[in-house]
């Protein structure tokens, strides 16, 4: 049976005080547009990086292909439709439909689109060629999600697996054009978008990187956590969330810390990641101290 989305793990520079803080009900939001529509795979390992020299290094030429292979997969998808509409020849909607029949409640189409897409791309790709895994993993996830998104999980297996094959099937039909246009775009586009990992490098929330790769979320970071969250049913943790008001902040363990924590060498910013370690850790003290009191009453 095909595996299914696992949670994506989220671990922010609070996670190193020791302290996780306790997260509201997310917000749904459609797709992962607010992601750049960067391919993450199941049981990848995402984790907000604090500004400084550490972000920064990280801002590489191959820690930007995924977030490229996304944009370029936009800018090539006019000339790479296949066009008449694929059909979908040999067994795999019989061996979709056999996996999904096992159990129908757990059956995720983007997740069996992406496995048998994803492991048609060693096909298309040399091993070492990193910029063709990319470009064929985005297609993959364009066309999976497309055409997953619009079938309900409590569809039937017939359904959802007519939705699974026309992904993969649209996907394989395209590829090859896509990595080849895209193949050209990648120069121009290593380069803008390692500026822009770098420049969320230098604010006050840092960058956020999965599997090593820069998820480009154009500053609207925790937008993008809480798609990923609704699309890919994972859990958030230790992702900060706070409200700012002038130059104070409440974050959700009930700790105020200074919002100006801005600065080229990341010093500032660093400095404020601890205080709202130590508001979150005085706000813990706080409630603790309460329940003993209370405890010692007659």
């Amino acid at each position: 049976m095909r595996p299914g989305l696992r949670p994506l793990l989220f671990m922010a520079p609070v996670a190193m005080l020791g302290v996780l803080l306790p997260l509201p009900a997310p917000q749904a939001h459609a797709g992962i547009d607010a992601c750049g529509d960067i391919t993450v795979e199941a049981g990848a390992e995402c984790e907000v990086v604090p500004p400084g020299a550490d972000c920064e290094a990280r801002c590489t030429p191959v820690s930007v292909e995924a977030a490229c292979a996304a944009e370029l997969y936009v800018d090539c998808d006019g000339e790479c439709s296949a066009d008449p509409v694929v059909e979908c020849t040999g067994s795999c909607e019989a061996d979709c439909q056999a996996d999904c029949d096992v159990d129908p409640g757990s059956f995720d189409c983007r997740a069996a689109c992406r496995v048998d897409c994803d492991g048609s791309c060693s096909a298309s790709c040399d091993d070492d060629d990193s910029e063709c895994h990319a470009s064929c993993q985005a297609t993959c996830s364009a066309s999976c999600d497309a055409e997953c998104e619009v079938v309900p999980p409590s569809a039937e297996c017939e359904a959802q697996c007519q939705a699974c094959c026309t992904g993969y099937c649209e996907a394989d039909a395209n590829v090859d054009c896509q990595i080849e246009c895209q193949a050209d775009g990648y120069v121009d586009c290593r380069v803008d978008v390692q500026g822009g990992c770098e420049a969320q490098c230098d604010v006050d929330e840092g960058a956020l990187f999965c599997d090593g790769q820069f998820v480009d979320h154009g500053g609207n970071l925790e937008e993008c956590i809480d798609s990923l969250e609704d699309v890919l049913d994972i859990r958030v943790e230790g992702f900060v969330r706070g409200d700012c008001e002038g130059n104070r902040c409440e974050v959700d363990a009930g700790g105020t810390f200074s919002c100006g924590m801005t600065g080229s060498s990341g010093g500032g910013a660093l400095a404020g990641w601890a205080l709202i370690g130590l508001a979150m850790l005085a706000g813990v003290g706080a409630r603790r101290r309460a329940r003993t009191r209370r405890g010692s009453q007659p």
